[in-house]
């Protein structure tokens, strides 16, 4: 017999018994449809303990790697503390900032240091919280260090109530709260060897940064190629730290590309459509897509044409609203 703790509550959940029979036999509704594993929609997360790796089939790497499971196949080897998809405890916290500098005319890089400890993987997304209330998010374009500093990328939109105040009004020292982290585009270890491509526009880049070394700090020796597009020339940025570390890595390829038709020595046209003109086949392929809402839609059903996985495409797109972004996983 374990013991399944829900919403502080304890359940002795018996042998042969699924997670889903357990809290329903305790008259507590979860979601659920198929009840063999197919549909997902009686996912949960375990907050302690490990949920059995059977009942993590069909699921994701990254969702496997923050431990969520499907209840209704989920027969517990151990004690589990659960939650429902998306009733997960966050993160709260205030953060300092301590560097603002451009990486372009549009897009700036944000450093801030937590107050307390702050788990995430790069490639996922924080929300920043304005004295007022106001509120937008923006991805992680770093690997988790010791010193407890997240940076971010954000671009500077005409009139952003948001962005417009962390560019000009917030000053070095002061501090915002954040909250998080969100989303699930982000690098999970265990297939070296498989090969990755990312693609993404603007401040897309962010999370593919993030995503790109974390990566190669975890052994990564597949092949990693990375596509940023913008509409012309001046909308690039880390093109020297890129093409830098492609030079570092015999396996990591760069290809800025430039959708105008201005003279540029970089790739002429959209990112997506150069990435899929070099790989044709991506079967066996991991696929980040992160920037401007239609490309990752386009992107993605051309990665899944090519014969890539559903289970292995990821995606952020940055959705814009009137002030300021929005990034929707």
């Amino acid at each position: 017999m374990r013991i399944i703790t829900y919403k502080e509550q304890a359940y002795a959940c018996s042998s042969g018994e699924s997670v889903l029979e357990c809290l329903e036999r305790q008259g507590i509704m979860v979601p659920s449809s198929c009840r063999t594993g197919v549909c997902q929609s009686c996912m949960m997360r375990a907050t302690q303990g490990v949920a059995p790796p059977k009942s993590q089939n069909g699921l994701k790497s990254t969702l496997r790697a923050q431990n969520y499971f499907l209840a209704c196949v989920c027969q517990p080897e151990e004690d589990l503390v659960v939650t429902l998809a998306g009733e997960e405890a966050l993160q709260h916290t205030s953060a300092t900032l301590i560097l603002r500098e451009k990486l372009n005319k549009d897009i700036f890089r944000l450093s801030l240091t937590c107050r307390t400890p702050f788990e995430y993987h790069a490639g996922q997304f924080v929300h920043l919280y304005r004295p007022d209330g106001l509120m937008r998010s923006y991805s992680i374009a770093n690997v988790p260090e010791a010193d407890g500093v997240i940076e971010l990328h954000v671009r500077r939109l005409p009139g952003g109530a948001m962005t417009g105040w962390l560019h000009d009004a917030l000053k070095i020292g002061e501090s915002l709260d954040i909250a998080g982290p969100f989303g699930n585009c982000f690098y999970t270890p265990g297939n070296p060897e498989q090969g990755l491509l990312l693609i993404g526009t603007g401040s897309g880049l962010a999370p593919l940064w993030g995503i790109a070394n974390d990566a190669l700090q975890q052994g990564h020796i597949g092949p990693i190629r990375l596509y940023h597009g913008s509409w012309n020339p001046h909308g690039l940025y880390l093109v020297d730290e890129l093409s830098a570390l492609s030079a570092r890595h015999d396996q990591v390829h760069y290809g800025p590309c430039v959708d105008s038709e201005a003279l540029t020595q970089h790739s002429a046209g959209r990112a997506d459509h150069i990435a899929f003109s070099d790989l044709k086949n991506l079967k066996g392929w991991r696929v980040f897509l992160c920037g401007h809402p239609e490309l990752v839609q386009s992107a993605k059903k051309r990665a899944f044409l090519a014969g890539a996985s559903m289970r292995d495409i990821y995606a952020d797109p940055f959705v814009l609203t009137g002030t300021g972004p929005v990034v929707t996983s």
